[in-house]
Order: structure tokens, then C-alpha cells, then sequence
């Protein structure tokens, strides 16, 4: 799965035009943001994990809304700059935003909750989801 999950990443990297840095910066945004939403909506596995750190010391309503206040407000900037159509823009935060969502409740749905090795696959699942999403988009 790794060695798909990177070849996944590479392929839509490499077909993403020039000058898509704003890509990146809400690929690694959603990404980490689905991993926020993942600590705080579901249960953690392991109580000894290295996880449970994170899972102990979230604020879940402050950390959904700040991230996503922040990526939303990258959407609308590059919009507002001319750098975006509001299609992609609205492609991007809405896909990134389901993508998110979607990759959390499908690991809890498989194992019942999460561990570190689950939160770490939200995000890369997510970011390799999201570049194929703005690449067919774009």
C-alpha cells in the first residue's frame, strides 16, 4: 500500500502544472487537518500508544474551526489574488474537505477507533487523494 500510496503522489505531482505551489500548501493543510479530526471524533486503541498524547490534549471544536477557518481562508485568497477559478477553489477545500472526513471514518469503521499508524495514514491517504482531485480539476 505504501509503495502505492507514493507512486499515487508522484503521478499527480508530476501532471500538476506549474505554479501550483497553493496546491501543496492545501494538500499538507487537509491532510493534517483530516489527522485533527481524526483525534478528536474517534476513539483511540491503544491507551499506552504514542497517540494518546495527541488524543489527551485536543481541543476538538478549537482545532476543527481554526484549521478550517485557516484553509478556507486560502481558498478565498487565491481566489481573491486571481490566482484560482472558484471552481478549483471550491473543488479543493470541499473535496479536501470530504476527503478528510472520508479517511477518518472509513479507518474507524474498519478497526473501531484509531492508532498513531491510522492517523498518520489519514493524512497521506488524504494529500494523495486531494493531488489526483486539483490535477483532474486543473
Amino acid at each position: 500500500a505504501a509503495i502505492a500510496l507514493l507512486g499515487l503522489k508522484l503521478m499527480a505531482l508530476a501532471d500538476l502544472p506549474q505554479g501550483r505551489v497553493w496546491a501543496l500548501m492545501a494538500v499538507a493543510g487537509w491532510g493534517r487537518w483530516g489527522q485533527v479530526v481524526a483525534i478528536a471524533r474517534y476513539p483511540y486503541l491503544k491507551p499506552e500508544g504514542k497517540g494518546a498524547f495527541h488524543k489527551a490534549h485536543a481541543h476538538p471544536r478549537v482545532d476543527w474551526i481554526v484549521g478550517w477557518v485557516a484553509l478556507m481562508g486560502l481558498s478565498g485568497a487565491m481566489i481573491t489574488l486571481g490566482h484560482l477559478s472558484w471552481m478549483l477553489a471550491g473543488g479543493t477545500a470541499f473535496g479536501g474537505m470530504g476527503l478528510a472526513l472520508g479517511a477518518g471514518a472509513w479507518f474507524h469503521r474498519q478497526l473501531g477507533g484509531h492508532t498513531g499508524d491510522t492517523y498518520g495514514a489519514v493524512v497521506e491517504w488524504t494529500e494523495a487523494l486531494l493531488l489526483c482531485l486539483i490535477t483532474a480539476l486543473a
